[in-house]
């Protein structure tokens, strides 16, 4: 099997984890692909909720959704992935994060560090035994750079007892290529 860029990594570990009838996050949906992607595998019973602060993103990704008819399986939440806790209680088996900005926007309107940060602190309260974290950095530019100086060392710090962390990242490329970071929860 071939090397897999980011993105396509990202969906293969999704497909692994998430099960129909799970309960998952998209923490940025942007125009909604992983959304998108996150509402196939949950199947009927299941459910994704998806935040973005960008009305732009909430109407991309309603509209994928509603191409194949699969409104009902997501909540679309238009609030920071920060207080993903406001809405959220129960636990998840996936959530994912694919930091930056919406492509095709305003560049300057980007995740932030501090929030972002918060919002994988939430996320790992959240997360299921079995469960995996997602995060996909962007760090090409100044706010990407950030995030990526907040949370690759915060990550790397969590327990071995109880959690497994992976950085997925080609390291031959010459401008600043986006890598995962994938935490799984050990089930205890």
């Amino acid at each position: 099997m071939p090397l897999l860029k980011t993105v396509a990594f990202v969906h293969t570990l999704l497909a692994g984890h998430v099960v129909a009838g799970a309960r998952v996050i998209d923490a940025t949906m942007g125009n909604g692909h992983d959304t998108l992607q996150l509402a196939r595998l949950v199947g009927e019973a299941g459910h994704v909720y998806a935040f973005d602060i960008q009305r732009d993103a909430l109407a991309a990704t309603a509209a994928r959704l509603g191409h194949e008819n699969l409104q009902a399986r997501a909540t679309l939440i238009h609030d920071s992935h920060a207080h993903m806790l406001d809405y959220v209680s129960e636990p998840v088996s996936a959530i994912i994060f694919n930091l930056g900005y919406l492509p095709g926007a305003d560049k300057s309107c980007a995740t932030q560090a501090n929030s972002t940060l918060a919002a994988v602190k939430s996320a790992l309260t959240l997360l299921a035994p079995g469960g995996l974290l997602l995060i996909a950095i962007y760090w090409g530019h100044p706010a990407g750079a950030d995030e990526k100086e907040a949370l690759e060392p915060f990550v790397a710090q969590l327990s071995p007892e109880q959690y497994r962390v992976l950085k997925y990242e080609f390291i031959n490329r010459a401008n600043p290529a986006p890598y995962l970071l994938a935490v799984e929860r050990f089930t205890n």
